[in-house]
Protein backbone atom coordinates (compact mmCIF):
# COMPACT_ATOMS: atom_id res chain seq x y z
CA UNK A 1 0.00 0.00 0.00
CA UNK A 2 1.35 3.43 -0.94
CA UNK A 3 2.00 5.98 1.80
CA UNK A 4 -0.81 8.44 2.41
CA UNK A 5 -0.01 11.84 0.95
CA UNK A 6 -0.76 15.12 2.70
CA UNK A 7 -2.38 18.24 1.27
CA UNK A 8 -2.32 21.70 2.82
CA UNK A 9 -5.00 24.21 1.85
CA UNK A 10 -4.77 27.88 2.85
CA UNK A 11 -7.80 30.05 3.63
CA UNK A 12 -9.89 26.91 3.96
CA UNK A 13 -12.43 27.55 6.72
CA UNK A 14 -15.19 28.42 4.23
CA UNK A 15 -16.14 28.68 0.56
CA UNK A 16 -13.95 27.19 -2.14
CA UNK A 17 -11.14 26.30 0.25
CA UNK A 18 -13.44 24.27 2.47
CA UNK A 19 -14.88 22.43 -0.53
CA UNK A 20 -11.39 21.69 -1.84
CA UNK A 21 -10.58 20.14 1.54
CA UNK A 22 -13.71 18.00 1.36
CA UNK A 23 -13.00 16.77 -2.14
CA UNK A 24 -9.31 16.10 -1.48
CA UNK A 25 -10.13 14.16 1.68
CA UNK A 26 -12.60 12.08 -0.31
CA UNK A 27 -9.75 11.01 -2.61
CA UNK A 28 -7.88 9.58 0.38
CA UNK A 29 -5.46 12.41 1.04
CA UNK A 30 -4.73 13.59 4.55
CA UNK A 31 -5.82 17.25 4.50
CA UNK A 32 -4.52 20.09 6.65
CA UNK A 33 -7.25 22.74 6.69
CA UNK A 34 -5.79 26.11 7.61
CA UNK A 35 -7.21 29.49 8.52
CA UNK A 36 -5.94 32.63 10.26
CA UNK A 37 -8.29 31.96 13.18
CA UNK A 38 -7.59 28.63 14.83
CA UNK A 39 -11.09 28.33 16.26
CA UNK A 40 -12.61 28.79 12.81
CA UNK A 41 -10.22 26.22 11.37
CA UNK A 42 -11.26 23.75 14.09
CA UNK A 43 -14.96 24.38 13.47
CA UNK A 44 -14.56 23.98 9.71
CA UNK A 45 -12.59 20.75 10.07
CA UNK A 46 -15.30 19.38 12.36
CA UNK A 47 -17.85 19.78 9.57
CA UNK A 48 -15.73 17.47 7.41
CA UNK A 49 -15.39 14.71 9.99
CA UNK A 50 -17.26 12.28 7.75
CA UNK A 51 -15.34 13.21 4.59
CA UNK A 52 -11.99 11.69 5.47
CA UNK A 53 -8.76 12.58 7.25
CA UNK A 54 -8.97 16.35 7.88
CA UNK A 55 -7.02 18.18 10.57
CA UNK A 56 -7.11 21.89 11.40
CA UNK A 57 -4.17 24.25 11.74
CA UNK A 58 -3.67 27.97 12.25
CA UNK A 59 -1.94 29.81 9.41
CA UNK A 60 -1.75 33.49 8.53
CA UNK A 61 -0.04 33.52 5.15
CA UNK A 62 0.99 37.17 5.60
CA UNK A 63 2.91 36.40 8.80
CA UNK A 64 6.32 34.82 8.26
CA UNK A 65 6.39 33.59 11.86
CA UNK A 66 3.02 31.89 11.44
CA UNK A 67 4.25 30.13 8.29
CA UNK A 68 7.52 28.98 9.85
CA UNK A 69 5.74 27.86 13.04
CA UNK A 70 3.34 25.67 11.10
CA UNK A 71 6.16 24.22 9.00
CA UNK A 72 8.13 23.36 12.14
CA UNK A 73 5.07 21.85 13.83
CA UNK A 74 4.29 19.63 10.86
CA UNK A 75 7.94 18.54 10.70
CA UNK A 76 7.88 17.57 14.38
CA UNK A 77 4.76 15.50 13.71
CA UNK A 78 6.42 13.77 10.79
CA UNK A 79 4.03 15.28 8.24
CA UNK A 80 5.35 16.19 4.80
CA UNK A 81 3.28 18.44 2.57
CA UNK A 82 2.90 16.81 -0.84
CA UNK A 83 0.08 18.97 -2.19
CA UNK A 84 -0.28 22.72 -1.64
CA UNK A 85 -3.39 24.66 -2.59
CA UNK A 86 -2.75 28.39 -2.22
CA UNK A 87 -6.34 29.53 -1.84
CA UNK A 88 -6.21 32.37 0.72
CA UNK A 89 -7.05 35.71 -0.90
CA UNK A 90 -8.61 39.09 -0.27
CA UNK A 91 -10.68 41.35 -2.51
CA UNK A 92 -11.00 45.09 -1.91
CA UNK A 93 -12.05 48.03 -4.03
CA UNK A 94 -14.10 46.22 -6.66
CA UNK A 95 -15.59 49.44 -8.00
CA UNK A 96 -12.68 51.81 -7.40
CA UNK A 97 -10.52 52.83 -10.36
CA UNK A 98 -6.78 52.26 -10.42
CA UNK A 99 -6.06 55.98 -10.04
CA UNK A 100 -8.24 56.13 -6.93
CA UNK A 101 -7.06 52.88 -5.34
CA UNK A 102 -5.22 53.55 -2.10
CA UNK A 103 -1.63 52.32 -2.08
CA UNK A 104 -2.37 50.79 1.33
CA UNK A 105 -5.07 48.62 -0.28
CA UNK A 106 -2.63 47.55 -2.98
CA UNK A 107 -0.04 46.58 -0.38
CA UNK A 108 -2.54 44.67 1.75
CA UNK A 109 -3.88 42.82 -1.29
CA UNK A 110 -0.43 41.83 -2.53
CA UNK A 111 0.56 40.73 0.99
CA UNK A 112 -2.10 38.00 0.92
CA UNK A 113 -2.59 37.27 -2.75
CA UNK A 114 1.07 37.18 -3.80
CA UNK A 115 3.60 37.50 -0.98
CA UNK A 116 1.67 35.07 1.22
CA UNK A 117 1.71 32.50 -1.58
CA UNK A 118 5.46 32.99 -1.99
CA UNK A 119 6.06 32.57 1.75
CA UNK A 120 4.05 29.36 2.00
CA UNK A 121 5.59 27.97 -1.17
CA UNK A 122 9.10 28.72 0.06
CA UNK A 123 8.29 26.82 3.23
CA UNK A 124 6.94 23.65 1.61
CA UNK A 125 7.96 23.34 -2.05
CA UNK A 126 11.68 22.67 -1.40
CA UNK A 127 10.64 19.50 0.44
CA UNK A 128 8.54 18.46 -2.55
CA UNK A 129 11.51 18.98 -4.86
CA UNK A 130 13.78 16.97 -2.57
CA UNK A 131 11.28 14.09 -2.43
CA UNK A 132 10.56 14.40 -6.16
CA UNK A 133 6.81 14.68 -5.74
CA UNK A 134 4.56 17.69 -5.38
CA UNK A 135 1.47 19.41 -6.69
CA UNK A 136 0.99 23.16 -6.24
CA UNK A 137 -2.24 24.90 -7.19
CA UNK A 138 -2.35 28.68 -7.09
CA UNK A 139 -5.96 29.86 -7.00
CA UNK A 140 -6.01 32.73 -9.46
CA UNK A 141 -8.84 34.43 -11.33
CA UNK A 142 -9.84 35.49 -14.80
CA UNK A 143 -9.60 39.00 -13.34
CA UNK A 144 -5.84 38.51 -13.48
CA UNK A 145 -5.86 37.45 -17.13
CA UNK A 146 -3.91 40.09 -19.08
CA UNK A 147 -5.69 39.18 -22.29
CA UNK A 148 -9.04 40.38 -20.97
CA UNK A 149 -8.12 42.68 -18.08
CA UNK A 150 -10.08 45.89 -17.82
CA UNK A 151 -10.85 48.21 -14.91
CA UNK A 152 -12.34 45.70 -12.44
CA UNK A 153 -10.86 45.64 -8.91
CA UNK A 154 -7.37 46.92 -9.76
CA UNK A 155 -5.60 45.67 -6.63
CA UNK A 156 -7.12 42.20 -6.89
CA UNK A 157 -6.64 41.93 -10.66
CA UNK A 158 -3.01 43.04 -10.57
CA UNK A 159 -2.24 40.72 -7.66
CA UNK A 160 -3.66 37.75 -9.53
CA UNK A 161 -1.64 38.62 -12.64
CA UNK A 162 1.45 38.69 -10.42
CA UNK A 163 0.39 35.35 -8.92
CA UNK A 164 0.28 33.89 -12.42
CA UNK A 165 3.82 35.15 -13.00
CA UNK A 166 4.90 33.41 -9.79
CA UNK A 167 3.28 30.21 -11.04
CA UNK A 168 5.49 30.33 -14.13
CA UNK A 169 8.59 31.04 -12.06
CA UNK A 170 7.90 28.25 -9.58
CA UNK A 171 7.01 25.72 -12.28
CA UNK A 172 10.33 26.43 -13.98
CA UNK A 173 12.26 26.21 -10.71
CA UNK A 174 10.75 22.78 -10.02
CA UNK A 175 10.95 21.49 -13.59
CA UNK A 176 11.97 17.86 -13.92
CA UNK A 177 11.36 17.02 -10.24
CA UNK A 178 7.77 15.74 -10.58
CA UNK A 179 6.53 18.91 -8.90
CA UNK A 180 3.70 20.29 -11.01
CA UNK A 181 2.71 23.92 -10.47
CA UNK A 182 -0.36 25.50 -12.04
CA UNK A 183 -2.77 28.41 -11.70
CA UNK A 184 -6.53 27.94 -11.81
CA UNK A 185 -9.53 30.17 -12.28
CA UNK A 186 -12.43 28.70 -10.28
CA UNK A 187 -14.88 31.11 -11.91
CA UNK A 188 -17.44 33.34 -10.23
CA UNK A 189 -18.56 31.22 -7.29
CA UNK A 190 -21.27 31.66 -4.67
CA UNK A 191 -19.09 32.39 -1.63
CA UNK A 192 -18.69 35.24 0.85
CA UNK A 193 -16.35 36.86 -1.70
CA UNK A 194 -18.34 35.99 -4.83
CA UNK A 195 -21.75 36.84 -3.39
CA UNK A 196 -25.12 35.07 -3.71
CA UNK A 197 -25.66 36.05 -7.36
CA UNK A 198 -22.64 34.16 -8.67
CA UNK A 199 -23.56 31.46 -11.21
CA UNK A 200 -21.27 28.70 -9.97
CA UNK A 201 -21.46 26.45 -6.90
CA UNK A 202 -18.49 25.80 -4.63
CA UNK A 203 -18.42 22.24 -5.97
CA UNK A 204 -17.95 23.58 -9.50
CA UNK A 205 -15.37 26.11 -8.33
CA UNK A 206 -13.31 23.46 -6.54
CA UNK A 207 -13.33 20.90 -9.33
CA UNK A 208 -10.39 22.18 -11.40
CA UNK A 209 -8.37 22.89 -8.26
CA UNK A 210 -8.77 19.31 -7.07
CA UNK A 211 -8.00 17.99 -10.55
CA UNK A 212 -4.73 19.94 -10.62
CA UNK A 213 -3.91 18.88 -7.06
CA UNK A 214 -4.14 15.22 -8.02
CA UNK A 215 -2.48 15.24 -11.47
CA UNK A 216 -0.56 12.17 -12.62
CA UNK A 217 3.20 12.35 -13.15
CA UNK A 218 2.94 13.41 -16.77
CA UNK A 219 0.37 16.10 -16.05
CA UNK A 220 0.74 19.74 -17.14
CA UNK A 221 2.84 22.29 -15.29
CA UNK A 222 3.24 26.04 -15.61
CA UNK A 223 -0.28 26.48 -16.98
CA UNK A 224 -3.43 28.49 -16.31
CA UNK A 225 -6.65 26.47 -16.27
CA UNK A 226 -10.41 26.93 -16.16
CA UNK A 227 -12.81 23.99 -16.13
CA UNK A 228 -9.83 21.66 -16.63
CA UNK A 229 -8.86 23.39 -19.87
CA UNK A 230 -5.85 25.68 -20.47
CA UNK A 231 -6.62 29.37 -20.90
CA UNK A 232 -4.52 32.33 -22.02
CA UNK A 233 -2.52 34.35 -19.52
Amino acid sequence: MSEQRTALVTGANRGIGLEVCRQLAATGLRVILTARDGARADAAAATLADSGDVVAATLDVTDEHSVSTLAADLSRRGLQVDVLVNNAAVLVGESIGVLETAVEDLRATFETNLFGVVLVSQAFVPGMIARRYGRVVNVSSQAGQLLSMGTYAPAYSMSKAALNAFTRQLASAAHGRNVLVNSADPGWVRTAMGGPSAPRSVEQGADTLVWLATLPAKGPTGGFFSDRKPIDW
